[in-house]
């Protein structure tokens, strides 16, 4: 059956924007085709250009990527105690492009996002939230212009069955000048700390999705106890 793919990650590189208190990543060539070909004996016998390698220094919160609960439980596990039946399933995008800079998203937010693309949610759809801090991601207002989830709509998003979110933005909450404004800080996080979710931050090309009718794949590299992992996000649209 004919499909469309459309990938829904940032990509990486030395000189990205990353959320505050994060490394930007490295990412360097460690060993050349021709430095290969040299070192292990083949280039004397013609073989001159063989296999680069690069050396690679990531953390794990940088570009797209999902928290695991270890990022608020100590003694939760990593990214490879994420149920994969989760990563994968039906996807709805939510928009929230029309709220102000800084807004936190409340229940009614979502609710009204619901009745405007006339969707029910069901158990383990994936709801992608859209602020359009996707389109800014090579900008230093990629790190203020965003909206954010609350506490509350998170929780109201758990009681419809909901496991995986993801958000088109640096984090899921609000951008942190709004959250010393309002002295709330990292509510949705902190729903990680007595219910079992996980979100995906630094998505992109939310804009090129239908509100409903596709799937995801958000499978999560099996990095063991760490407190995220990047993730390739693709959306499946059937023809």
């Amino acid at each position: 059956m004919p499909r469309t793919l459309i990938d829904l990650s940032m990509p990486v590189h030395n000189d990205m924007v990353v959320f505050p208190r994060v490394v930007r990543p490295a990412l360097v060539m460690y060993e050349t085709w021709q430095e290969f070909a040299e070192r292990v004996g083949a280039a004397k016998y013609g073989a001159t250009s063989l296999t680069a390698s690069c050396m690679i220094v990531l953390g794990d919160h940088v570009g797209t990527h999902i928290d695991s609960l270890r990022h608020i439980r100590e003694t939760a596990g990593g990214p490879e105690a994420i149920p994969i039946d989760y990563c994968y399933g039906d996807g709805v995008v939510l928009d929230f492009r029309h709220l102000p800079l800084g807004a936190g998203i409340s229940v009614d937010d979502v609710k009204s996002a619901l009745t405007k693309i006339d969707y029910t949610l069901k158990p383990l759809d994936i709801v992608l939230i859209h602020t359009g801090a996707g389109k800014l991601q090579d900008s230093e207002k990629y790190l203020t212009d965003q909206v954010g989830m609350t506490g509350e709509a998170t929780e109201w998003m758990l009681d419809q069955g909901i496991k995986v979110m993801g958000i088109d933005a640096i984090t899921f909450d609000p951008p942190i000048w709004a959250m010393f404004e309002r002295k709330k800080f990292w509510e949705a996080h902190r729903v990680m700390a007595r219910r079992e979710y996980y979100h995906l931050e630094n998505m992109t090309n939310l804009h090129l999705l239908p509100p409903h009718g596709f799937k995801l794949s958000l499978f999560p590299i099996k990095w063991v106890n760490t407190t995220a992992a990047p993730v390739r996000a693709v959306a499946i649209l059937e023809d």
